[in-house]
């Protein structure tokens, strides 16, 4: 029996779209690292949820854990990476970057809607791996991260459920384990806890497990939690 809950994995994605394949100066390598690596692999967990999304558009070209009219160098379409390395070689016209939003940004969003309203789901995890140590673009450039980030902002969820998530992640790998510091959520966590409760994940990309053992404990904390959610 599947795990009541919805797992949205927005930055696994590596690929460059054609529609800015022409103008993207990025290598693959710049490319991965403005991404979540790892996610792919850690949240590999389609089987095991009642609803699962991602996407392989990569985060460089269209953040989805952006609003639309975030147009930031480290906004929804971005012109400069995390790591502050320009995306393209000349500015994306309004066209362009409206084509992008309307393939591929609002695609994403109007799923995540259907599947909270099918309601297999309790709760929806917003799952995303962080840098070690922040980037130049973040609220914590060069800081040391936790090894866990939960993040609900001002209620996305119930606090108990966020709490329980926590304690469920310290009893597997002790105390480096927190809630929103440095990240509290994103526009997805936001955005859809109109239509059911949401949190934010955040794993950092520090080897304390390898990929394989970091989706084990996943698994195993996200079927504790559905446990600990029921008994109350």
């Amino acid at each position: 029996m599947s795990l009541p809950l919805l797992l949205s994995v927005p930055h696994a994605g590596l690929t460059v779209p054609l529609e800015a394949e022409p103008w993207c100066v990025l290598t693959e390598r710049e490319i991965a690292e403005d991404g979540d690596e790892g996610a792919a692999e850690i949240y590999d967990l389609e089987s095991a949820v009642a609803a699962f999304q991602t996407t392989d558009v990569a985060r460089a070209i269209v953040d989805l854990n952006r609003a639309e009219d975030d147009r930031r160098g480290d906004g929804v379409v971005k012109t400069h990476t995390c790591w502050n390395v320009p995306v393209y070689r000349a500015p994306l016209s309004e066209a362009a970057i409206e084509q992008l939003l309307d393939r591929y940004h609002r695609p994403y969003h109007r799923r995540l809607a259907e599947l909270a309203a099918e309601g297999y789901a309790r709760l929806a995890i917003d799952c995303h791996t962080m840098a070690a140590k922040g980037p130049p673009v973040g609220p914590d450039s060069g800081q040391e991260r936790p090894w866990i980030c939960l993040g609900y902002g001002e209620g996305t969820c119930p606090t108990s459920w966020i709490e329980a998530l926590r304690d469920c992640f310290v009893e597997r790998i002790g105390p480096r384990v927190t809630i929103n510091e440095p990240f509290s959520g994103g526009y997805i966590t936001r955005h859809h806890a109109a239509d059911m409760p949401w949190l934010q994940l955040e794993m950092s990309r520090a080897p304390f497990l390898s990929n394989a053992e970091k989706k084990e404990m996943v698994r195993a904390v996200l079927t504790r939690l559905v446990e600990r959610i029921g008994e109350g």
